[in-house]
């Protein structure tokens, strides 16, 4: 089965095993709260190239809820709808000048407010449908 042909959720697995600090245990903990917050999300790779063959992880459903980025000092959740959603909780710290997007950065020791982030999938997700309609 080539890399085209298997699951995404098989990949991104693969991706957090051969992180081997505390992105490895981040990423899988943004992407649990991710899953937690909607049963039916999607989750796929995008955007492959020869600089990033690995790609790129994105949640969906009804259209693209957020990216999942790893980088030396930081794992990055960036938003596709970011700056319609309300963040009453002040998650987004990052991409914070778009007119479109918002990301959230977390850092080493940085703790994850699971039920906030919760809430941004999920009006991520509201906000996916109501552009649909």
């Amino acid at each position: 089965m080539s890399e085209d042909e298997r699951p995404a959720s098989e990949e991104i697995d693969e991706h957090i095993a051969r992180l081997d600090d505390w992105r490895g245990p981040m990423f899988a903990d943004l992407r649990e709260v991710i899953r937690e917050a909607d049963a039916d999300v999607i989750e796929e790779i995008k955007w492959r190239k020869p600089g990033n063959p690995a790609g790129v992880p994105v949640w969906s459903h009804n259209g693209m809820i957020c990216t999942g980025e790893v980088y030396r000092d930081k794992v990055k959740l960036t938003f596709a709808k970011g700056a319609s959603l309300d963040d009453p909780s002040g998650l987004f710290n990052s991409s914070l000048e778009g007119k479109t997007r918002r990301a959230i950065d977390f850092h080493a020791g940085d703790a994850v407010d699971a039920d906030a982030l919760k809430a941004l999938v999920q009006a991520a997700i509201a906000v996916n449908a109501s552009s649909r309609s």
